[in-house]
């Protein structure tokens, strides 16, 4: 039993040069957990602010400039004017605008000195009729675009109709008289369907349809634009 003691009271000695034991540099293992944990929450801290870092840069466009300057070459959209104009162009005629208006339009076929209840034909027609508005982007030249940096300014062609179209099925003769002694002129409502198109775009025109065509346009090259990258636009 003494000798024992002996070997137990010697274990937890220093050793003889001076120097402490292993079995005493060893910190306890409640210490190691504790430093094992410090150190995963410190990574997962700092993972977690680098990820903010990169999606703060990803949005705000620096890290694409950053990484053009390492790899030597533009990363992203070509914002420069030639290729916005071409951009713009593949929009060819942008359709902004649909109006709808049913009218009813009349023609006649008269003969002087003669009763139109024998030579006269007259026919009253009820058109629905649909006017498309918008913007020709094909017109879009180079000097319509300005580029400086981040900011760009264009002027947009002018507004116009870009179609006027009768709907058949939507389209029907409310009346058709024809006198005792001629026939029924083939040719009557097809050019009664043609002044229901023109009253039709005029009544499209007196309501604006243009400035509306332009204002709609504007939107949608706008969004365009910022699309590309643009961080100042300016449609005019």
């Amino acid at each position: 039993m003494g000798v024992k003691t002996d070997d137990v009271e010697t274990a937890n000695q220093a050793s003889p040069d001076g120097q402490m034991s292993p079995a005493q540099r060893r910190p306890p293992p409640p210490a190691r957990q504790r430093f094992a944990l410090g150190t995963l929450a410190f990574g997962i801290v700092v993972g977690f602010l680098l990820l903010a870092t990169f999606a703060h840069l990803a949005q705000s466009g620096l890290w694409s400039r950053f990484a053009g300057l390492i790899v030597g070459r533009g990363v992203g959209n070509d914002i420069s004017s030639p290729a916005v104009v071409e951009k713009i162009r593949q929009l060819s005629r942008l359709e902004t605008v649909v109006y709808s208006l049913d009218k009813i339009v009349g023609g006649e076929r008269q003969t002087p000195y003669i009763p139109d209840i024998l030579v006269g034909d007259k026919l009253l027609l009820v058109a629905h009729g649909e006017v498309t508005a918008g913007v020709d982007l094909g017109q879009l030249k180079a000097s319509d675009v300005s580029v400086k940096g981040d900011a760009v300014r264009l002027r947009l062609p002018d507004p116009q109709v870009l179609s006027t179209r009768i709907d058949n099925g939507k389209t029907q003769i409310y009346s058709r008289t024809t006198g005792f002694l001629v026939p029924a002129d083939p040719n009557l409502e097809s050019e009664v369907r043609l002044t229901a198109e023109q009253q039709i775009t005029q009544a499209a025109l007196a309501d604006g349809i243009l400035e509306k065509a332009r204002q709609n346009a504007r939107t949608s090259v706008t969004a365009l634009l910022y699309g590309l990258g643009f961080r100042t636009v300016d449609v005019q």
